[in-house]
């Protein structure tokens, strides 16, 4: 099954409701025209109607940085998938390495949040990655496999086309250091076999993630086993973006 490539904008905790709007127009002008890829971008909470209604019309998705795996409830500051695709929401991203170190997601939460997004019908992207600690220890494989198959307890074969994961070495994400093509296509790789003993890992995206700019995501994109990126500081500004977009291979 052939694999649409992905670029994946988190605006973390940027941009307000107006900001955010225009951000999508502009992004909207500059890649109305583009085949052959998804995009899809994540706004805070509070501007994801905003950029919901700027977007309409576009193929431009709008996602989501979070959820709760419950449905209601008495959960204060949480915000559940109902709600999410009650503002347009297609995608979520879960078990960001952000939500992991400052808001103690354990791998347990992050399997909770899989189960209940695939269950309302949003598109999940886990994210996965290793610590510079962990990678120095030789650990980067043992890690994310953890990781990712805790995200999958409960998960069956059938589902796990409609899950997207994300490797993001933590020790990349905002530092602008990036694993090198070949450092991330080996745990890719590695991801796409796991997947396997699934039964769906040819058919599931994974994307990388940490500092991708215009400048390097030719090199990752064209890697076999590199299906998109998840952008972050780059995804701010308009023109970055819609580079990293131009620079996914045309099949």
């Amino acid at each position: 099954m052939a694999r649409v490539p992905l670029i994946a904008g988190n605006w973390k905790m940027y941009r307000t409701a107006a900001d955010g709007a225009a951000l999508a127009r502009d992004l909207c002008r500059r890649l109305g025209s583009r085949g052959g890829v998804e995009v899809a971008v994540f706004p805070p909470f509070p501007a994801l109607a905003a950029v919901g209604a700027a977007l309409a019309g576009s193929a431009i998705a709008l996602g989501a940085q979070d959820m709760h795996w419950e449905k209601e409830g008495a959960f204060t500051g949480a915000v559940s998938a109902g709600m999410l695709l009650d503002v347009g929401c297609r995608f979520v991203i879960l078990g960001h390495s952000e939500r992991r170190q400052h808001f103690g997601e354990s791998d347990g939460t992050v399997q909770r949040k899989v189960r209940a997004a695939l269950a309302a019908g949003l598109t999940p992207i886990v994210c996965v990655g290793e610590t510079l600690g962990e990678r120095d220890a030789g650990q980067p494989l043992a890690v994310v496999s953890r990781q990712v198959q805790a995200a999958l307890e409960g998960v069956t074969g059938g589902d796990l086309p409609r899950l997207i994961l994300a490797y993001e070495p933590v020790w990349a994400i905002g530092t602008g250091r990036t694993a090198t093509p070949a450092q991330a296509q080996e745990v890719h790789a590695a991801l796409r076999r796991l997947l396997g003993e699934h039964g769906g890992g040819s058919a599931t995206r994974i994307l990388y993630g940490g500092s991708v700019k215009p400048e390097n995501a030719l090199a990752l994109l064209g890697q076999p086993d590199i299906d998109g990126a998840l952008v972050g500081g780059a995804s701010l500004v308009a023109e970055q973006f819609a580079q990293i977009v131009e620079a996914v291979p045309v099949a």
